[in-house]
């Protein structure tokens, strides 16, 4: 029994190694896994003249430098593979790279934070038909921007709507009949404006005055308050008599003259005549404090000063180019709506010419031509208050274009800029030039 059992045992582990052995013999003899062949680079795109071309980006350097390298160009940039790229011939090509082009919810707001170069310079544009209306719709290849007559390619580019920083300057030596419907007209600015945008409001005549002592939210319950403080009765057209027996004082009481002004033998002149008291209109004074106040604004807003005014301008302490030059420094635009004579037609045109030794009849168009702004003229009461709206539609809705200036920085010396569209029949509203600010270097 035992040889038995040990030979049955034999069998059993002899029988176990036949079925054992064979799989584990197969496993050692299974050929390896070959690797995964390496990735490729995909094959690059080029033009019909070997340009190479990037999808978004276009033909031109694959890979670009400056700001535009950290976006992308809008969908309608794209470039078509190159069986059917276009003919560069007849094209621009001065500039092949796009500018920097925020998205739709990285525009200028108020909570936006910019990092420029210290030569960096914006440009904010507006484009009006032949009809006076915005056009919209262009895109960053239909401008060219010059700086001391060299085409500077273009940075920045976006047409997002900036929050304002308005003061408004309200003339109180109009006439009578001319300040009553400026009066009426005050309450319709707050319509004009957003819960994002803020106001502060000037006033002159005799010098200027800061009725509002600082910005406030457009949309505060302080600024109607604000806009009453400007109301004034204005002053009466009366034609003045310096010869004849209507010279003097008709007017008398206790022997002495009502108004001390025409008072004989006193400075006005003497019992035959009469010398003519000037008219005093301290309009660049009135301007330059609005400045000042504009000034301290944080960056990402713009800068508007609005005027409501017939443009005349005597008695002065500032002279026009010292203010002109302070507001092309601080990037301060100046719009406004003529009234009065500077409003009527043909009158409004030529009263902007100036005649030597005679008071400026209209000097704020010479403001809105050096700054970029726009000037309109109204004489109703209805049309006064459309102009705020409209106004402020257009400084709001801009096109800003940015450029790296060529110019050494902080010179001191005024840069002449010159916006161009290329599409016929359109009006270009821009800053004439500026002078470098030390405080735009960080």
């Amino acid at each position: 029994m035992k040889l038995g059992l040990t030979a049955y045992s034999l069998a059993a582990i002899l029988n176990l190694g036949l079925i054992v052995c064979p799989a584990a013999l197969a496993q050692q003899q299974q050929p390896a896994v070959p690797d995964a062949p390496t990735p490729q680079a995909p094959p690059k795109f080029s033009g019909a003249d070997g340009t190479p071309i990037t999808p978004g980006k276009g033909a031109g350097d694959v890979t670009p430098t400056g700001p535009s390298s950290s976006s992308t160009a809008p969908a309608d940039d794209q470039a078509p593979p190159s069986s059917l790229a276009p003919s560069t011939q007849g094209k621009d090509t001065f500039q092949t790279t796009p500018p920097e082009l925020p998205l739709p919810t990285e525009g200028i707001s108020a909570l936006t934070k910019f990092v420029v170069n210290v030569n960096f310079v914006e440009v904010p544009v507006t484009v009006k038909d032949s009809k006076g209306k915005l056009v919209a719709g262009l895109t960053w290849r239909d401008f060219k921007v010059f700086e001391n007559d060299t085409r500077e390619p273009l940075r920045l580019f976006t047409v997002d709507p900036a929050p304002l920083s308005i003061a408004f300057v309200v003339d109180q030596s109009l006439t009578s009949d001319v300040m009553a419907n400026v009066n009426n007209s005050l309450g319709a600015i707050q319509g004009a404006l957003t819960p994002y945008d803020e106001v502060a409001v000037f006033s002159y005549s005799h010098g200027a005055q800061d009725q509002s002592h600082g910005f406030t939210g457009a949309q505060s319950a302080r600024v109607p308050f604000v806009l009453s403080m400007t109301k004034a009765a204005g002053t009466e057209e009366i034609v003045p008599v310096n010869s004849g027996p209507l010279a003097g004082c008709n007017v008398r009481e206790n022997g002495n003259c009502v108004d001390p002004n025409l008072q004989p033998g006193g400075s006005a002149g003497g019992g035959s005549f009469m010398t003519i008291p000037k008219e005093i209109h301290t309009l660049n004074d009135a301007i330059l404090a609005a400045a000042k106040e504009l000034s301290t604004r944080p960056k990402g807003r713009r800068r508007i000063i609005y005027v409501i005014s017939d443009g005349k301008e005597a008695g002065s302490k500032a002279t026009y180019k010292e203010v002109v030059r302070y507001l092309q420094t601080n990037k301060i635009a100046v719009y406004g709506t003529a009234v009065g004579s500077s409003a009527l037609w043909g009158e409004g045109y030529v009263s902007r010419f100036h005649l030597p030794f005679t008071m400026y009849d209209n000097r704020l168009y010479g403001y809105t031509v050096a700054t970029g702004g726009t000037l309109d003229s109204e004489q109703k009461l209805n049309g006064i208050e459309k102009s705020y709206a409209k106004i402020a539609e257009e400084a709001r809705n801009q096109y800003t274009l940015g450029y790296l200036s060529h110019q050494p920085f902080i010179d001191g010396k005024y840069r002449k800029i010159e916006v161009r569209v290329d599409r016929p029949g359109l009006e270009v509203f821009n800053k004439a030039g500026y002078y470098p600010n030390a405080q735009d270097a960080h």
